[in-house]
């Protein structure tokens, strides 16, 4: 049977924190009323997070995606959305930040407007932050943000929230395309599918931040600001 829903997470090096989050995230999906896969796609890390995912499996739709070596979070999002057989296609951080529970809002919003993609938003009125960021992260953030709504995707508040949901047939279209492999892939999807003609909602959610954050406030800004001005060269004979 093919999957109503399937659950993507990305991982490096995450042997501490995804026995848990694996836990909850299929806690959720056996009491769901629809057929679903979860797959971890590993980043190639050098510590035990494959053996541990594959531990803290209950259930044969329950896969790891290995890779040989570590390429960046943009590159295991697109093995795993490749890879996947859902009908609308999800994926979340390995530290549980947007809590799983938050798709059934993506989904809804999806259903009820037509949408093909719904993004986590925690800019939205009606997003509950149970536990902000250091300031000077919040303020990256708004910056950064600022900078994307001009360069790339104007109108959308919450760019990088690492939970977005997908229908099928525009995750094959816009992952296909996608070829940023780090952080700044979530520029790159936003704005393949606005260029293919994919209607974004943007969702307010719960979500708790989690202070080991692998971002770099001013590496990964001044590299994800290099990667915004790439992808508007690099697809700009798509779409308007």
């Amino acid at each position: 049977m093919r999957p109503f829903l399937s659950v993507i997470v990305p991982a490096y090096n995450e042997e501490r924190r995804l026995p848990a989050t694996l836990a909850v995230v299929q806690d959720y999906l056996e009491r769901a009323p629809w057929a679903w896969e979860l797959i971890v796609a590993d980043d190639g890390s050098r510590d035990a997070t494959v053996e541990v995912a594959r531990a803290a499996f209950r259930s044969d739709r329950c896969r790891v995606s290995p890779a040989p070596h570590n390429q960046g979070k943009g590159a295991a999002v697109r093995r795993g959305m490749l890879e996947a057989r859902g009908r609308f296609r999800l994926f979340t951080d390995a530290d549980n930040s947007t809590p799983i529970e938050e798709v059934g809002r993506l989904l809804r919003r999806m259903r009820r407007t037509g949408a093909e993609v719904a993004i986590a938003s925690r800019a939205k009125r009606g997003a509950r932050i149970e536990k902000h960021q250091p300031w000077h992260r919040e303020l990256m953030g708004r910056t950064f943000n600022g900078i994307v709504q001009v360069l790339a995707v104007p109108g959308i508040q919450d760019t990088q929230c690492g939970f977005k949901l997908f229908r099928a047939e525009a995750a094959r279209e816009i992952f296909r395309r996608q070829t940023l492999d780090g952080f700044s892939f979530d520029v790159e999807v936003l704005l393949l599918a606005r260029r293919l003609g994919f209607e974004i909602v943007e969702v307010p959610v719960r979500w708790i931040d989690h202070p080991d954050s692998r971002v770099s406030p001013l590496k990964d800004s001044a590299r994800v600001f290099r990667d915004v001005l790439t992808v508007r060269w690099r697809h700009r004979g798509l779409g308007a």
